[in-house]
């Protein structure tokens, strides 16, 4: 059986078949998924969606940092620790930093990477007075994110969800007792060192994802990617690390039910 540990069944890209993505999923030998949210709206429309579909998928509850305009002060954080405290809810996330997307209206890039920074320490202090772990974000924030989530260490643990980078950026992460996870980029043609760094990361070190419904891996590639295409990134992981199917999806099954709260 196979772990989705990033899909966005709480995407509006699947609200005409959600329960037709979820079936095709299970068909597939997915049984677990865990469902990342972006902002408090899609928290609770997340939750909803694991309460109908419990025990196999549950939620990270948190703000995406291209989201967290959406907020301000620090209220909000009392309405995320009440959703966060849902019996769906097995981590926080996905929260992190990301400066590729411009700065929305009302900002400037200082004070919107300050913002981000911000919410992001609100957020990863809240996950250890709740005692869960996190899912990091990073999109041209490398140097950034690693600087505020060292001081955690030893407190939470986080996976660096759709890992791109090398075995070098993996390894003090992964000395915190931090995971890493890699999605169907590993199938690209040009995977850039993803591909490498899965064949090297030790077994328990790492997660698979789809990130769906994007970054569908190959052969599905162009179209839209569902969980159930999970099954081809952990077979395509078995390939790149000489390993049996059944060695990844066992390994990695058990890495994710360890990391997140909650699932059977």
């Amino acid at each position: 059986m196979f772990f989705d540990t990033h899909t966005h069944l709480g995407s509006r890209q699947f609200d005409s078949d959600l329960p037709e993505v979820i079936a095709r999923a299970r068909a597939a030998g997915v049984d677990r998924m865990l469902v990342p949210a972006t902002d408090l709206p899609n928290t609770r429309k997340c939750l909803e969606i694991a309460g109908q579909n419990s025990p196999g998928i549950r939620v990270a509850t948190g703000i995406h940092p291209c989201d967290v305009d959406s907020v301000s002060g620090d209220a909000w954080i009392e309405e995320l620790r009440l959703l966060a405290r849902h019996p769906c809810t097995a981590a926080i996330g996905e929260i992190g930093l990301d400066y590729f997307h411009a700065p929305p209206e009302g900002h400037d890039l200082p004070s919107w990477k300050a913002h981000q920074a911000h919410c992001l320490r609100l957020q990863l202090d809240l996950a250890v007075e709740l005692g869960l772990n996190v899912v990091l974000h990073n999109r041209e924030s490398w140097d950034d994110l690693v600087a505020i989530v060292k001081p955690y260490a030893g407190r939470l643990r986080a996976v660096f969800h759709c890992f791109t980078g090398t075995l070098e950026q993996a390894r003090p992460l992964l000395d915190d007792g931090h995971l890493v996870s890699f999605t169907g980029i590993v199938t690209f043609k040009n995977p850039g060192p993803a591909r490498d760094t899965l064949r090297q990361v030790p077994d328990g070190s790492y997660m698979l994802e789809t990130d769906a419904p994007y970054l569908a891996p190959v052969p599905h590639r162009g179209r839209r990617c569902e969980p159930a295409h999970v099954a081809d990134t952990a077979r395509a992981a078995a390939l790149i690390r000489e390993q049996t199917v059944e060695h990844v999806a066992s390994v990695t099954c058990k890495t994710a039910r360890l990391f997140f709260k909650g699932y059977p």
